[in-house]
């Protein structure tokens, strides 16, 4: 990777108080509804906006010591492993409004390295004052366990995934994924940027970038995908849902 051990902890800027909770069109993501403003400010107080990280630096690295969460505000965060021949294994991608490093908190140190996609701003939030918090504020606690389940719900997701007989489902199903974490976010879940290469795509699926590559044209060429880059447009997601589960058109057709 691009950045030296010097670099794996984002500065620390805590004079920006232009951006806060209440103000943060992630809001209704990251945070559990109706949270009163005494405690949003609670909240703001033990929050450290840092400098955006450039793509390429990291934001923790794999056996690092856990000391904090991060939520993403803009850009994207690729997690990965180091196998022990020392080839990188993408274990996940985080979007804006979402948590990196919950998978820490067992063994209080990271699972695994996080990396910026692109320039990525994130909100570190030091897991002792959450802890301490989250007795105080009704909802934050389950909010917490909420975002746990979502990611033992991503790693099985992921195992299904690559289960799935064929490089089109695994990247059909991805797709989708993707897509419905955009509508999370009240943004489009048609029309919407890829912040990863085709190489990490296939790195994370099992599959060759090459394999990527060819199952992005013959979606175009379907009609249902528009591909321009890394700028993605589902033109036909009845399509699109049949190619990541075609048992389900099997099923329809027997009654079952």
């Amino acid at each position: 990777m691009s950045d030296s051990p010097s670099h794996t902890t984002p500065i620390i800027v805590r004079t920006l108080r232009e951006s806060n909770c209440a103000d943060c069109a992630l809001n209704p993501v990251c945070l559990p509804p109706a949270v009163e403003d005494i405690h949003l400010d609670k909240l703001d107080n033990i929050i450290e906006r840092n400098r955006p990280l450039q793509r390429g630096n990291h934001l923790f690295h794999e056996r690092q010591a856990f000391e904090a969460v991060y939520a993403v505000r803009s850009g994207a965060i690729k997690a990965y492993t180091t196998l022990p021949g020392g080839e990188e294994q993408v274990t996940g991608f985080y979007l804006p409004g979402e948590i990196v490093g919950l998978d820490a908190i067992n063994n209080r140190q990271h699972a695994s390295s996080a990396v910026a996609l692109e320039t990525t701003a994130v909100c570190t939030i030091p897991f002792g004052d959450l802890e301490q918090l989250s007795m105080e504020i009704p909802g934050l606690q389950h909010h917490l366990f909420k975002l746990m389940s979502q990611e033992i719900q991503s790693d099985q997701q992921l195992m299904v995934l690559l289960s799935k007989r064929t490089a089109e489902e695994r990247i059909a199903s991805l797709l989708l994924s993707l897509s419905a974490r955009h509508k999370r976010r009240r943004l489009s879940d048609a029309n919407f940027r890829l912040p990863m290469s085709r190489s990490d795509i296939g790195n994370y699926l099992g599959l060759a970038v090459e394999t990527v590559s060819r199952i992005f044209t013959r979606f175009q060429q379907m009609g249902v995908l528009g591909v321009v880059g890394k700028e993605i447009t589902i033109l036909n997601r009845p399509q699109l849902c049949l190619l990541a589960e075609p048992a389900s058109e099997l099923n329809q057709a027997s009654g079952t």
